[in-house]
């Protein structure tokens, strides 16, 4: 599958096999090209032709890795994951296939990452965490491309691959979109990274701040729901007394249970009843007015007073709640 891919590395520039540790820069294989080899010279030995295209080759691999072209083989100890989180999880059988099939047929498809900013002798990944997750659980070495990329490189790179391979789903995207707006990038390189226009951004965005990140993080990647939804969502918890409600659900076992998607589904067919509870049914009046709305949840009963159609009627029911009190007591025998 093609690969769109703003930095230009490509899995068909990749040269497998070659020496784990090379650098740019420097001699890859013990040869010079102003050093003469050591030992006897003559056709018996080394040819002066066999020099010269090993001399070639090993130039034209340094070549490649300081363009980034070339696949090197790194400890995942000494490689870190991106400064920017833009998964939720992954699902164990997702996981499992890709780890018996690196196991399998050995890692095809080289993680890219650059030389760690801050920290030398270390690397971070642009794209590639969950290869680079297999190969550390299966001790073996990871297969990487390196390149020196700007934060904003990285990040667009980060995106556009997993754009590229439909990896992402919407709230994943729409979070990943947002913490780069909180780390200050522009819509535009944000734009770049998800492939979307600036509408779209912000509709992503939006859902997002409307949304608690600990509510997004519970329920996980949900690849089945799409912003329509989520939006919806967002709706059904706007109100303080729904987000106590939320917080209490999202600790159940009928909540925990479940996969992502069923925990959307789940939660908000839960928020759905707990509105419909909650709306405000007018009450009217012997002379048809509507002068209260009467708000019932699980939890108490709500009487809102309307002043412009029955002024002072609730100061009237304020005074009198003491003898309305006795009187329900008197009833109830309480």
């Amino acid at each position: 599958m093609a690969r769109k891919n703003l930095i230009g590395v490509s899995d068909s520039h990749a040269a497998d096999g070659e020496d784990n540790r090379p650098l740019a820069g420097r001699p890859i294989i013990g040869l010079d090209p102003g050093q003469r080899p050591r030992g006897p010279i003559g056709g018996i030995t080394r040819s002066l032709s066999n020099i010269t295209q090993k001399v070639e080759r090993a130039q034209e691999l340094e070549r490649q890795l300081a363009e980034g072209l070339a696949v090197i083989e790194l400890d995942p100890d000494l490689v870190d994951v991106s400064f920017v989180v833009d998964r939720l999880g992954v699902a164990a059988d997702v996981e499992r296939s890709l780890l018996e099939q690196i196991r399998d047929h050995g890692q095809q498809v080289p993680i890219l990452v650059r030389p760690h900013p801050n920290e030398d002798g270390r690397y971070q990944v642009a794209y590639g965490h969950r290869r680079l997750a297999a190969t550390r659980e299966l001790g073996s070495k990871v297969r990487a491309v390196v390149r020196d990329l700007s934060d904003e490189q990285l990040v667009i790179s980060q995106g556009q691959e997993n754009n590229a391979r439909t990896d992402l789903s919407f709230i994943e995207r729409s979070l990943f979109a947002t913490r780069l707006e909180d780390r200050e990038f522009s819509r535009d390189v944000i734009m770049s990274s998800l492939g979307v226009d600036k509408a779209a951004l912000s509709k992503m965005i939006a859902i997002v701040r409307r949304l608690p990140i600990d509510v997004i993080e519970a329920i996980g990647a949900a690849p089945a729901i799409g912003r329509r939804r989520w939006a919806e969502l967002a709706e059904l918890v706007e109100n303080d007394d729904a987000l106590i409600k939320t917080n209490a659900f999202l600790g159940r076992t009928e909540f925990l249970a479940r996969e992502s998607d069923q925990r959307f589904e789940t939660l908000f067919s839960f928020l759905s009843t707990v509105k419909a509870r909650s709306q405000a049914v007018p009450w009217v009046a012997p002379d048809d007015t509507r002068p209260v709305r009467i708000r019932e949840t699980n939890s108490e009963t709500t009487l809102s007073f309307n002043k412009k159609v029955a002024p002072g009627f609730a100061d009237f029911v304020r005074q009198r709640l003491k003898s309305l009190y006795l009187e329900y007591q008197e009833e109830t025998g309480d």
